[in-house]
């Protein structure tokens, strides 16, 4: 699915597995968490990572699909992550309500704004 605009983030991020909540800010943007009864992981701007954080996973930059996504859409996501599959870029996805997030390490962020663009997705670098 080609057209869509991605919107890409000025931040830095880190993903976390933290011993819990307590000393997440729940005001820094973006953040995200994921709780299971094995764990508790956190992605948020690198210089918000908590103290109480067990392992970490720096340098990662984020985009998200601009807009609100409908339930009924399908192969959204399936489309990104298989252009960017294609051409060797791993990734890390985060879903909100309303949209979806992808995560790729720093080093290859321009590489991959540069290839959705060449596959037809519009591209916001600001």
């Amino acid at each position: 699915m080609t057209g869509l605009s991605i919107l890409s983030l000025p931040q830095i991020l880190s993903v976390c597995k933290v011993a819990d909540l307590s000393q997440v800010d729940p005001d820094s943007e973006p953040l995200f968490i994921g709780r299971t009864s094995d764990e508790v992981s956190v992605v948020c701007p690198t210089d918000m990572v908590p103290d109480n954080t067990l392992e970490r996973d720096d340098g990662w930059r984020a985009f998200r699909i601009a807009g609100q996504l409908e339930f009924s859409m399908v192969g959204v996501l399936a489309g990104i992550s298989s252009v960017l599959a294609d051409a060797g870029i791993p990734i890390f996805v985060v879903s909100t309500y309303d949209t979806d997030y992808i995560l790729v390490k720093t080093g290859r962020f321009d590489e991959t704004l540069h290839v959705l663009s060449e596959a037809g997705y519009v591209v916001d670098r600001s």
